[in-house]
């Protein structure tokens, strides 16, 4: 990481001497709420997709953008925020993001039209890629004992892993007695608190660096990530285009464009050698898979317990409160599981825990019992707690100590970007699933807007259309869970093999 200059809020701690300022636990409460905030709102909407359903009418496509367009803009802006950050001062980038976060929170909430809403989205995750890494950094200047800035970013990573599952349960509380736009409304006084607080709590730092921008890696990699992945939606949804073919070869074009700047740029957005370590890379690709699996898993079960059970939006959200539990208090004793069983055995137990999880979805139907959707979910939970603490040990530990930094910066971007694909990936491969179950029957794009057709429909004809149309999401749900469970025994499996023959 480089080197920091203290610009407000005293001298420096002598290195000899390192001290804590007591208000800097003050500080870390302020600073964890953007962040728990910023965690929520990957996951918030997945119990509130149906409601957004009946009342936007988005399509198939406009759907999935709704969920993950936030993700996709926070992962492909999260490194260059944090030079942001370095250059013009992290708090002032973590006020000027948490503003721009509110106010597009704002606008999320009074969405008149699928396409307004999307729009809201991309600029709450303009807003988010600053308040990640602008949030981090400046715990790691505030907290120069040692012993101390490991509790406090252990504190920091566990609002991250628990807000990704408190998120539904959350946001299934406020839709029970609020309308939809609710989710979105709650972000406002979190944020002014840390508005007005934060400038008393939180001093101020830059640093001493004053290396470009690498303007064209952030447009070569928006241009690249984006169109692939609609392409990929657009495919799932509407079938083999020319639309969907053309934003798929644009995609690689500018990911393959990127990788070839990023290795020629003097200073590259994204510091490609730190792959050639094994274990970093084994690290990241852990942070993906399970990002992947949950992502996409908590999307597709809101949609199942509302729409194929017919719980109501509170019951749905009371059924993740162990998931979320589970992830909660892993993730803070991932480090005792860690020193009790080692690194390697801890990770690869993780990766299982979580794809037992995830396999024992296929056993849901549509008349299941809940408590089968219960425990599966919460030893999926256990799993993804102890990952999520252990994949920014394994990956800064392995990488030389001048590199830890953009180690760190690589490993918080898996983790949003993990999220956006598996949404993308295995949320359209359930989607295609749905389709292709349709036994000829016209099914619309989604279960929600199939179910609203069936309604108006009969009783003779439009039950048929309803009972076929929870049956083929059903399967759906089954090869999500299927591809979640074999993707998290591969990761395994890898990991076992790499970390058995670090040095």
């Amino acid at each position: 990481m480089s080197t920091i200059h203290q610009t407000a809020g005293g001298a420096a701690p002598r290195a000899s001497e390192p001290r804590t300022d007591p208000r800097a636990w003050l500080g870390l409460a302020i600073m964890s709420l953007p962040v728990l905030l910023v965690a929520m709102d990957f996951s918030v909407l997945y119990l509130a997709i149906p409601t957004i359903t009946d009342e936007l009418a988005p399509t198939a496509s406009e759907q999935l953008w709704i969920v993950d367009i936030y993700g996709f803009l926070i992962a492909g802006l999260l490194i260059t925020m944090g030079n942001v950050g370095d250059r013009f001062g992290r708090r002032m980038v973590l006020l000027s993001g948490a503003t721009v976060f509110g106010i597009a929170s704002l606008l999320a909430a009074f969405a008149p039209s699928a396409m307004v809403l999307i729009l809201a989205r991309a600029l709450m995750g303009i807003g988010g890629a600053t308040l990640m890494p602008a949030s981090l950094s400046l715990i790691s200047n505030m907290f120069p004992d040692l012993k101390a800035r490991a509790l406090a970013i252990g504190v920091w990573t566990a609002c991250f892993a628990g807000g990704s599952a408190v998120g539904p349960v959350f946001g299934g509380i406020l839709l029970h007695h609020f309308w939809w736009g609710s989710v979105f409304l709650i972000n406002v006084p979190i944020l002014l608190l840390l508005l007005v607080f934060a400038p008393k709590l939180v001093p101020e730092y830059k640093s001493g660096t004053s290396d470009p921008f690498d303007f064209l890696g952030v447009v070569l990699s928006l241009l690249g990530i984006l169109p692939l992945v609609y392409a990929i939606k657009h495919l799932a949804s509407d079938g083999v285009d020319t639309i969907g073919i053309g934003s798929g070869v644009l995609g690689i074009v500018a990911l393959t464009l990127f990788i070839t700047q990023q290795r020629r740029t003097k200073h590259p957005l994204l510091q490609l050698n730190l792959f050639s370590y094994p274990a970093f890379t084994s690290a990241i690709m852990a942070a993906l898979g399970c990002m992947m699996t949950l992502g996409a898993l908590s999307y597709l079960t809101g949609i199942y317990l509302q729409s194929v059970l017919g719980r109501d939006v509170l019951a749905a959200a009371l059924a993740g409160i162990p998931m979320a539990v589970a992830v909660a208090v892993f993730s803070l004793g991932a480090s005792r599981i860690s020193t009790l069983l080692g690194t390697r055995a801890a990770f690869v137990t993780a990766l299982l825990a979580a794809a037992v999880g995830n396999a024992g979805l296929l056993f849901l139907g549509t008349d299941t019992p809940i408590w089968i959707y219960l425990v599966s979910t919460t030893i999926a939970g256990v799993g993804y707690g102890i990952v999520f603490s252990l994949v920014s040990e394994v990956a800064v530990a392995s990488a030389p100590p001048e590199r830890a930094g953009a180690a760190s910066g690589i490993s918080e971007t898996s983790f949003e970007l993990g999220t956006s694909l598996g949404l993308a990936l295995i949320g359209s491969l359930a989607t295609l699933v749905f389709r292709a179950n349709s036994d000829g029957r016209d099914f619309s794009d989604t279960l929600g807007e199939t179910l609203h057709r069936a309604g108006e429909l009969g009783s003779g004809q439009g039950a048929d259309l309803a009972t076929a149309a929870r049956t083929a999401f059903v399967d759906g749900l089954h090869v999500a869970a299927t591809s979640g469970a074999v993707l998290l025994v591969v990761l395994a499996a890898v990991i076992s093999v790499v970390l058995r023959r670090r040095t």
